[in-house]
């Protein structure tokens, strides 16, 4: 299992629906209307905000991987 799965699944049904949505989103390209921003520092690797969670993805050309799904707290973006 890996490591966005198990984010997923520590997730209540209705975050884990939440979290499936914008990922699809993601993969179709339709960035209207999320909460994304670039991270400091760092070469194409954005962050998308959904109430205290965040997924943290990296963006090559037309190419997404996610790299973590988190709540939020002080350690969020230390391991990225």
């Amino acid at each position: 299992m890996d490591k966005i799965e198990k984010a997923l699944k520590k997730l209540s049904g209705k975050e884990r629906q939440k979290v499936k949505t914008i990922l699809e989103r993601l993969k179709a390209h339709d960035l209207t209307g999320l909460n994304i921003k670039k991270l400091k520092d760092r070469d194409d690797i954005f962050r998308v905000r959904s109430s205290d969670l965040r997924i943290i993805y990296q963006s090559n050309n037309s190419q997404i991987n996610i790299l973590a799904i988190e709540r939020r707290n002080e350690k969020t973006y230390k391991n990225i």
